[in-house]
């Protein structure tokens, strides 16, 4: 999977500066499931504002000088501050705050599991974590509207694996 192996280098970059992020969305849960979800970005929570959203963009992630610095050095251009979104070529790469998962869905970032892979550290959350997530996401309107409902999917398929028999 293209965007995971892209992710597995943003991570190593991360690393250096003492960073170890959290991958989230379809890349994280078709890491998760070894389903290929389709994804169209890489989502990467790192620690931020735990108002997420409500903070103001240029304070809302920590660390933003080194990840910004890193993000250059691999070659992406800044396209968006207030979705801390860059793009290289034909992939995109979103970050988000971690620490405001835990109002969001309910977890907390030291109860996401830390992992390795060809020396990239990084979180990733499990099935029952992204229900939750998912679960959460579906309330936002405006996530519905523009993911095309793909969430409901996810969630149906989380639901079956997490809870069996239902």
């Amino acid at each position: 999977m293209l965007l995971l192996e892209e992710f597995l280098e943003i991570c190593k970059q991360l690393n250096k500066s003492g960073i170890t992020p959290c991958l989230m969305g379809s890349v994280g849960l078709g890491y998760i499931s070894g389903i290929d979800w389709k994804p169209s970005d890489i989502d990467i929570h790192v620690p931020g504002d735990p108002r997420g959203w409500d903070a103001p963009d240029d304070l809302r992630i920590y660390d933003w000088e080194q990840i910004y610095s890193s993000m250059l050095v691999l070659g992406y251009e800044l396209i968006d501050l207030h979705e801390h979104e860059f793009q290289k070529a034909d992939i995109h790469v979103e970050f988000g705050s971690i620490t405001s998962l835990y109002d969001f869905a309910g977890i907390r970032e030291d109860e996401i599991e830390i992992v390795e892979i060809n020396q990239a550290r990084f979180r990733v959350p499990n099935l029952a974590q992204f229900l939750k997530i998912y679960q959460a996401s579906s309330q936002d309107s405006y996530r519905n509207e523009n993911n095309n409902d793909k969430d409901f999917e996810k969630i149906s398929w989380l639901e079956s694996k997490t809870n069996p028999g239902l």
